[in-house]
């Protein structure tokens, strides 16, 4: 059963803007090097709430669990984590689908 991780992420300040761009560019061949599969990566976002309004939306798939916790557990993605952590406030979840 595939496997889904979905990320919100909240930008604080405009200047991290650059150092997230980076994480995205060199995050998205390591995601995919590990068989996940982006189905969505977007700013373009259409907030229903006042109280939930995030910057950006990834949803990726993994075939299973055991390659999405391979992927965040690697040493290439473990090199660039900190480029996130420094540039946005981010939430994720992951969930079994069809």
């Amino acid at each position: 059963m595939s496997v889904y991780f979905i990320v919100t992420t909240f930008f604080e300040k405009e200047q991290s803007r650059c150092l997230y761009d980076e994480y995205i560019e060199r995050v998205k061949p390591i995601v995919e090097s590990y068989g996940g599969t982006y189905l969505v990566r977007t700013d373009e976002i259409i907030a229903l709430s006042d109280q939930w309004r995030p910057d950006r939306v990834i949803v990726i798939r993994f075939s299973n669990r055991k390659d999405l916790d391979c992927c965040f557990a690697s040493e290439e993605y473990r090199a660039i984590k900190d480029l996130r952590m420094q540039s946005v406030d981010s939430r994720a979840v992951i969930v079994e689908g069809v």
